[in-house]
């Protein structure tokens, strides 16, 4: 169930249902992901219920914007965890966010980051599904080099932690992996002068670029590297799209696009096609694209549950020593705990105009 307020939640104590912060952005940059995000969760949260809830009480989701002010983020979430209101967060949402919501959060409620991010999170309680640049970017610059010959790599992105810290591992990885790393720009977020980065990208030469930029950011600098031309000779390795993000981009500005996660909505798998099939019953024709970002909300309560659910408790302590024995299968198929993080299957796939052909599985 859904439940737009905080207002008329008992405390902890006094209430026989696990609520839980569904933190993801409704507004900012990233909000074209909210619909996807919120409607995966609310999908999760119902069959969540419908399987008997966690630890026998139904789950009952709030939403809280993560695109709001972050000093005001850091208050709700604070005041939440404070008063009892809340037994877990849950969500997708940029590392900047994340970083104001760890001290609230820290050893005091479970907090299941959904993310792929840049690696490094180590805070008391916090949970991580989404890939590393271990699992989810080095393998792909790996196969994009073996199989198209990619050695030469500008690297742009946003101006905040994300792409700040995935840029600083990905050059040390390629330092020693033998790739040529010749020019890097950014751009701050919501910014639309792309001209001195796709300056930067025709000077170095480059035979693909990684893009770290988020939600309509990213369709824009697409827009914009097709206008220039960029698109008919330099490669793209674009982590943070989903379809949503292909189709503002436009049909003409995702040639030679690739991408890189654990969920793709064209997995032919036969778990994959039943949880789309799912989706759309549940949501009909006007659903919010489903796209990797959006179901990361929906595996971020799986692994909620599974964790409260094999340590028999929400609370941090218990899940920590209960951890290493969780797994469970989801849309993407066994995902399994290796300390706060999670072992997943990774795929590589590549824009055909406005969906995504899955190409393969990536080998760590």
């Amino acid at each position: 169930m859904v439940d737009p307020s905080f207002a008329t939640i008992p405390v902890r104590a006094d209430r026989d249902v696990v609520d839980i912060a569904l933190v993801v952005p409704l507004s900012g940059p990233a909000g074209m992901f909210g619909p996807s995000c919120e409607a995966s969760a609310e999908l999760a949260a119902e069959d969540i219920n419908a399987a008997g809830g966690i630890l026998d009480r139904p789950v009952r989701i709030h939403p809280v914007d993560a695109g709001a002010p972050l000093s005001d983020l850091a208050d709700e979430l604070g005041r939440l965890v404070a008063q009892d209101r809340i037994d877990a967060v849950v969500g997708w949402h940029l590392s900047n966010a994340r970083r104001v919501i760890t001290p609230q959060t820290a050893g005091r409620v479970p907090y299941v980051y959904t993310t792929f991010y840049e690696g490094g999170e180590s805070t008391d309680g916090v949970y991580m599904v989404g890939e590393t640049p271990e699992q989810q970017l080095f393998p792909a610059l790996t196969w994009l080099r073996e199989h198209l010959g990619l050695k030469r790599w500008c690297i742009v992105g946003n101006d905040y932690i994300w792409p700040r810290q995935t840029a600083r591992v990905t050059k040390e990885y390629m330092w020693r992996s033998g790739f040529e790393f010749v020019g890097e720009a950014f751009v701050p977020l919501g910014g639309r002068d792309f001209r001195p980065m796709l300056d930067v990208i025709r000077r170095s030469e480059a035979d693909g670029v990684l893009v770290l930029m988020v939600g309509a950011d990213n369709a824009a600098f697409n827009r914009a590297f097709a206008r220039a031309g960029l698109d008919q000779s330099v490669v793209r390795l674009s982590l943070m799209i989903g379809e949503d993000v292909l189709c503002a981009s436009g049909r003409g500005a995702t040639t030679g696009l690739y991408t890189a996660c654990g969920y793709f909505e064209s997995l032919p798998t036969e778990v994959n096609m039943g949880f789309g099939s799912h989706y759309q019953q549940r949501f009909g024709g006007a659903a919010p694209a489903l796209n990797n970002i959006g179901e990361s909300c929906y595996e971020g309560l799986l692994l909620l549950t599974a964790l409260a659910q094999t340590a028999r408790s929400l609370e941090v302590a218990a899940i920590d020593r209960a951890r290493s024995n969780v797994a469970y299968q989801g849309p993407r198929g066994e995902v399994v705990m290796r300390g706060a993080h999670t072992r997943q299957p990774v795929y590589l796939a590549s824009a055909d105009e406005l969906e995504f052909d899955v190409i393969v599985e990536l080998t760590p």
